[in-house]
């Protein structure tokens, strides 16, 4: 059953209609742009910022727990997506323009897929929060990002506001819930491989003239072969 335009009495629905009535007003041009971001490029972006991430984190005195905070931050989000497998089954919400007229959508192939909660943003939101707890400056960079891409998701009329606050909410309590239960994991591993070949990866190799005077040696200071207590987590 249809909903007409002018009925606003249902707020999720009445932002929705305000949010994508801005794409009815916009030039062609800026809605391929906005489709193309909420479809791919803030997904990439947020790729981007994670591999800033690990190079910063490769560079702290705490690297290995730096390091694991940034892995669990992908690891998070395909958890939040795979819970969201069985929420979509059971609440079966179809996309806003299968019941609502007047909206204008800007994306295709989305007719028989479930509309909540919004798989964009509950990833968006994953990697923003997953970023937040190791370096600070990055998460709120992503989590800017994550808000951009609900709205362009409304924008594009793919999805209802409440679609992408339940993907922003689910991303958020898998990330810190598990949270605890992940870093007791990954912390150890990253130090384990820290040890190994692959330890480049974890932590950045050290420069430095050989045979040259350690660091704080003459005056009492952390020696350069010493390791400094492991800070918090976020930078």
């Amino acid at each position: 059953m249809s909903t007409p335009l002018a009925d606003t009495t249902n707020p999720d629905l009445g932002l929705l209609y305000a949010v994508n009535g801005l794409a009815k007003r916009s030039p062609e041009w800026l809605d391929h742009l906005v489709s193309w971001i909420g479809e791919y490029g803030i997904l990439i972006g947020l790729a981007l910022l994670g591999l800033v991430g690990w190079l910063q984190a490769r560079r702290r005195p705490d690297a290995p727990v730096a390091v694991a905070g940034l892995l669990w931050a992908p690891l998070a989000t395909a958890i939040a997506e795979l819970a969201n497998l069985p929420i979509a089954a059971i609440v079966d919400r179809p996309r806003p323009f299968v019941d609502h007229t007047g909206l204008d959508v800007l994306v295709e192939g989305k007719a028989g897929t479930h509309s909540f909660v919004s798989d964009h943003s509950t990833m968006s939101m994953g990697i923003a929060v997953g970023l937040f707890l190791v370096n600070r400056k990055l998460g709120w960079i992503a989590g800017g990002l994550a808000l951009l891409q609900g709205f362009c998701r409304m924008y594009m009329g793919v999805h209802y506001p409440t679609d992408v606050i339940g993907g922003f909410a689910l991303a958020t309590a898998v990330v810190l819930l598990l949270a605890p239960i992940a870093m007791a994991v990954l912390v150890p591993l990253c130090h384990a491989l820290s040890r190994t070949a692959v330890a480049p990866l974890i932590r950045a190799p050290r420069g430095g003239p050989r045979g040259g005077r350690k660091r704080g040696g003459a005056r009492g200071g952390v020696r350069a072969d010493e390791q400094p207590p492991e800070s918090d987590l976020a930078a």
